[in-house]
């Protein structure tokens, strides 16, 4: 018996056909199309890469500032001494201090998206590593969240800079906007982000590097993106 298609489900399909590949500017065009969730949902490239993550050369990490943001404030907390607080704030840190915000983590607030640290106070930092390593808030330097220019780094964040990091298959998965963007907007951070990933191929990675990348919203199937026009503009 053959499973029963939803309404949206068919309307996608009369829209749309995704078993097809498009250019990246028709895909963005795509992805909005299909969408069907009521809110502004967040859209996100998932970039299948030829890398083998267990080594430590090709564990991809890293950070790259999207030229169009990406449409969600992120609420950051900055882990200081007392000399710091002034400067994080000015820069519109959501949250500063040190000991207190130690032990709300300690009892398991969590709500913020991005914690910066001070290199001054990354010992402390080993009493919640637990809690904030598997969210993936555990600052590091090669995020640009450890760092003693903590007003810098809360503006790149809040002005649309992200961190991606390569999964234990190999993809890396990032949002680049929001379904309220224009096709053009997205084109332009996707290929911000594939740019910088290009640039950081590991010489050791044999064969084809960029294997796959598709878009999707939320609430969307993903559309696949035809490599040979990425390759094109980069």
């Amino acid at each position: 018996m053959m499973p029963k298609i939803s309404k949206k489900r068919k309307a996608v399909l009369e829209k749309h056909d995704l078993t097809k590949t498009y250019s990246l500017e028709e895909a963005m065009s795509v992805v909005k199309d299909v969408n069907t969730a009521k809110f502004d949902a967040s859209i996100d490239l998932h970039i299948n890469l030829g890398v083998d993550p267990k080594k430590a050369d090709q564990g991809i990490r890293g950070t790259v500032s999207l030229p169009n943001g990406t449409g969600k404030t992120k609420t950051v907390l900055v882990l200081c001494t007392p000399d710091k607080e002034q400067e994080a704030k000015d820069a519109g840190a959501d949250y500063v201090g040190l000991e207190e915000y130690i032990t709300k983590i300690q009892q398991g607030w969590t709500e913020i998206d991005v914690v910066v640290a001070a290199p001054n106070v990354m010992a402390q930092l080993g009493k919640v590593g637990r809690i904030l390593g598997p969210r993936g808030l555990m600052p590091n330097p090669k995020t640009g969240t450890v760092t003693p220019n903590v007003g810098d780094a809360v503006k790149d964040v809040k002005g649309g800079k992200i961190s991606f990091r390569v999964d234990k298959f190999g993809i890396i998965h990032s949002s680049i906007g929001r379904v309220s963007f224009s096709p053009e907007q997205l084109s332009q951070n996707a290929m911000e982000l594939i740019t910088t990933l290009v640039k950081m191929k590991p010489s050791s990675a044999k064969g084809e590097y960029m294997r796959a990348v598709h878009v999707a919203s939320t609430m969307s199937p993903g559309v696949k993106i035809d490599l040979k026009s990425l390759k094109a503009k980069s």
